[in-house]
């Protein structure tokens, strides 16, 4: 049975495209089959983690949503962009990066229940084992939709007052939905902080399991989006922690 797992955060720049990518490639290096859906229609971009440029984008989930194409033909096999250790298979389906495209949804909106069909078609189609939804920030109807239907919830926040409490919203939002199972990742998380006093204190605040405390990394920001981090720096705390968590939503 295919997982439908949502990653998810209350705030931009948390890490969020950056740990679906992660979480996706680790579950595809153990052999699965994995796609992963870029909902986050607004302001897209996992798709320059992995590899998949704007050109060879011939259809995206915003036709798909327009009625121009199967969502299964959106999807597009980014294995051999990702790395040689990838023992599975790895998919894309990917948001129009087009101004024009974003500028459409903003002012037209689409039928948010046709995500729903979209994941299990794509789930029957690619023969998946699990599938990563790359959350749009904030709540919405699409991010309350992919939540609804999600085996599980990851949402990433940082060590900071904003994200405490804008956390804590998506906390209480996923519990009314009777999520499965929902977990925690703290990340960019400065070491002098104390990464276990930080992981104690989350997991006070929420009541909630603490997945994983990632460390703020300066090897992450070097790579700025050149590839999957994971894939780079395989030895790495991040890379340990995030292998972990992987292996936990994919088969928990």
């Amino acid at each position: 049975m295919a997982k439908i797992i949502s990653i998810h955060s209350f705030r931009g720049g948390t890490g969020k495209s950056n740990t679906s990518a992660n979480l996706a490639a680790l579950m595809a290096a153990e052999g699965l089959r994995v796609c992963v859906i870029d909902t986050d229609i607004q302001s897209p971009g996992i798709h320059v983690l992995l590899g998949l440029a704007e050109e060879d984008m011939h259809s995206t989930l915003n036709d798909y949503l327009w009625g121009r194409c199967d969502i299964k033909d959106a999807a597009y096999d980014v294995t051999a962009n990702v790395g040689s250790a990838i023992k599975g298979k790895l998919y894309l389906v990917p948001s129009s990066i087009k101004v024009s495209d974003i500028a459409r949804i903003l002012r037209e909106h689409y039928d948010v229940g046709l995500l729903n069909d979209g994941f299990q078609r794509l789930i029957e189609a690619l023969e998946l084992d699990a599938l990563i939804v790359d959350t749009h920030p904030g709540l919405n109807d699409e991010t309350l939709l992919s939540i609804a239907i999600s085996d599980a919830l990851a949402i990433i926040m940082r060590p900071d007052q904003q994200d405490f409490q804008g956390t804590s919203v998506t906390v209480e939002v996923a519990r009314k939905l009777d999520v499965p199972r929902m977990v925690l990742i703290v990340n960019k998380t400065p070491e002098f902080f104390g990464l276990e006093s930080v992981r104690a204190k989350v997991e006070s605040t929420y009541n909630c399991e603490v997945a994983a405390v990632l460390p703020h990394s300066n090897e992450m920001m070097a790579l700025a989006s050149e590839g999957v981090f994971v894939v780079k720096f395989p030895d790495h705390d991040i890379s340990t922690q995030l292998r972990q968590v992987a292996l936990s939503l994919v088969n928990d």
